[in-house]
């Protein structure tokens, strides 16, 4: 068994290396043709072809990270389709590989795609999607969601918090950075606005350059209008707060393209601040769920096995498995955009299709299995 399991990896692994360097290949040459615009123009003379392609570089480990589970899907089915087009899976089956141990081989070798995927999406693509940006806005300005920026809320012991950053900077700085001051009764307590922010070291921002405006009343009025206010200018105020730079960085960048642990602690802070965590809620599981998709992927290839054809090439098959592969991402973002509009429960909404696909993997197999 031993003999077999490392011809049935080594085919398989070689099979998806191979389908996953030529979708890598092909969406670099898209990215790369799609980023020919920006070399060169007013705003980015320095923006040249070297850094147009080392930016487009970048971006390869999270295409893969994204393509990993459907690359796992046609290079098994393009395996086991060429055992059962050779009679090798039938000799196979001879020797002693029943349906169930064909499972397992399976599932375990599975198992690897899922601990690779987890660790591309968890560790290298977050890494470099964030230097990616970062050396866009090099050139090309600063990383923001618009013209508004990210809005973040943070309650602290007795005040709570307004926080509006206009944009990440290259060197990781923030720019436009406006906090607004509340008491335990809704009123302004102060302003402050400052045009760059950066991080310290002991969960803290410095805002530079910081005009900080502190709105009070004379005496014990009730007047709604301020009778007194207070305009300081500080070069350096140190304002304590628990929002992270991975914070900023999911309100203004992609969150599917964040780590599992940094939307973990962002759903965690909207939940302390009494916002809405739908839609993040969503992508964690998500993400949690995702790299589990080479397991169902593998489940699905496996009754390609038990087709017995003599004649004529696996291209049908292949492209089988691609529209099976398609069909599985199409349903699983429908998925997450009702169960953002209809407020699905958000680990039910990523596992779904994962689940409805493993049923109908398994049932095709028992069906070949019992029929052949």
């Amino acid at each position: 068994m031993k003999t077999i399991r490392r011809l049935i990896y080594r085919e398989i692994i070689g099979s998806v290396a191979f389908v996953a360097i030529g979708f890598l290949a092909l969406f670099f040459f898209f990215d790369f043709v799609d980023d020919l615009q920006h070399i060169g123009k007013h705003g980015a003379a320095g923006y040249t072809l070297g850094v147009s392609v080392f930016y487009v570089a970048l971006q390869i480990p999270n295409h893969l990270y994204e393509l990993l589970p459907i690359a796992v899907l046609i290079g098994t089915i393009f395996v086991m389709a060429r055992f059962a087009q050779s009679s090798e899976y039938t000799i196979l089956r001879t020797s002693g590989l029943g349906p169930w141990r064909a499972l397992g081989t399976l599932l375990t070798l599975g198992l690897f795609f899922v601990v690779l995927t987890f660790t591309f999406g968890d560790y290298i693509a977050p890494i470099s999607d964030r230097a990616a940006q970062l050396l866009k806005s090099r050139y090309q300005g600063n990383i923001t969601s618009g013209q508004t920026g990210a809005w973040l809320k943070e309650r602290q012991q007795y005040h709570a918090y307004a926080v509006n950053v206009t944009a990440i900077a290259s060197d990781g700085s923030l720019r436009g950075v406006r906090i607004y001051e509340f008491d335990a009764k809704g009123a302004m307590v102060s302003q402050t606005l400052a045009p760059t922010a950066r991080f310290a070291q002991d969960q803290a921002w410095i805002l530079e350059q910081a005009e900080r405006s502190e709105f009070g009343t004379i005496g014990k009025s009730q007047s709604k209008v301020p009778l007194q206010i207070t305009r300081t200018e500080l070069p350096d105020f140190r304002w304590p707060t628990e929002i992270s730079a991975e914070m900023v960085s999911t309100a203004l960048l992609k969150p599917e393209r964040m780590a599992t642990y940094d939307l973990f602690q962002y759903i965690q802070h909207l939940d302390a601040n009494g916002q809405t965590s739908q839609r993040y809620e969503i992508e964690f599981w998500k993400k949690v769920f995702y790299p589990l998709a080479c397991l169902v992927m593998v489940v699905l290839a496996l009754p390609f096995a038990y087709l017995h054809f003599r004649a004529g090439g696996i291209t049908s098959y292949v492209f089988g498995g691609v529209m099976i592969g398609i069909s599985f991402f199409l349903v699983n973002n429908v998925f997450s955009h009702a169960g953002n509009l209809q407020n699905w429960s958000p680990w039910l909404t990523a596992a779904a299709p994962g689940l409805l696909y493993s049923v109908l993997s398994l049932a095709a197999f028992g069906w070949l299995v019992l029929r052949r």
